[in-house]
């Protein structure tokens, strides 16, 4: 799964911190991408793009965020704005040119979060059930007020998953941060273009949401795909290949 069973490479960051990636050398525009919420690199989307940017010779760069898959750090102290600050880390470090940055889930509201702060670095974005403003309208406003309350009191809390028997961890530090972040209550001075693909049948982020983003991006050049039957991971063979047809247009 690994590209290979080749160990990551490690970016140090300057408080000690570090992020585990897999770098595939090429040409520019090259291709980062950025994974879901408690997801790393080794998913079917990450190297699938992997070995289409190598059998294109595009540059391309897969790496997990704090507190995810290699790399370093807890969990109850990952927060929108860290995975950020990683993201951007990577993109400064790593990468040299025009990016085609894609999201996937959570990765969604990263990825434009960076393209906000380095909009000469990013070409294109590409988003895959982008969850933009998830910690606000997905997690805290869909919890029944003793879970909030809980959650303000004990610093956090676990909520079911279909993905982890343990349930997930949400801290109060993930909500709070989350509000610091948020990109759809005003317009999204992004002018790049952006594709957003979304399964009709996701049960975890709801696919108006990507309409919704749509019509935040200043961008003239935006489509949102919607995939009849298609679920939250969009990772079938023929998920698969449309991504990779999406991204293959930008480039």
């Amino acid at each position: 799964m690994m590209g290979g069973s080749a160990a990551p490479a490690i970016l140090a960051r300057e408080d000690g911190a570090t992020i585990a990636y897999h770098r595939t050398s090429g040409r520019t525009p090259g291709v980062v991408f950025l994974g879901g919420f408690m997801s790393d690199m080794t998913g079917s989307k990450a190297t699938t793009l992997e070995a289409f940017c190598r059998a294109r010779g595009q540059a391309f760069v897969r790496f997990d965020y704090f507190a995810h898959g290699a790399s370093s750090g807890e969990f109850a102290e990952a927060t929108i704005g860290r995975w950020k600050d990683d993201a951007l880390a990577v993109i400064d470090a790593l990468t040299e040119g025009p990016q085609v940055l894609v999201g996937s889930s959570i990765g969604g509201w990263v990825m434009l979060l960076a393209a906000r702060e380095r909009p000469e670095r990013v070409k294109a974005l590409v988003g895959i059930a982008a969850a933009p403003d998830a910690t606000e309208d997905l997690m805290w406003a869909q919890f029944p007020e003793p879970a909030q309350i809980a959650l303000m009191r004990d610093g956090q809390i676990r909520v079911p998953s279909d993905y982890d028997e343990r349930g997930y961890l949400i801290t109060r530090r993930l909500i709070e941060d989350g509000r610091r972040n948020l990109v759809l209550r005003a317009p999204l001075p992004i002018a790049c273009p952006v594709r957003l693909l979304h399964g009709m049948e996701d049960k975890d982020v709801p696919w108006e949401l990507s309409l919704r983003l749509a019509g935040h991006l200043a961008s003239p050049d935006v489509t949102v795909t919607l995939v009849k039957g298609g679920d939250h991971r969009l990772s079938s063979e023929a998920d698969l290949a449309r991504l990779c047809s999406t991204v293959e247009a930008l480039l």
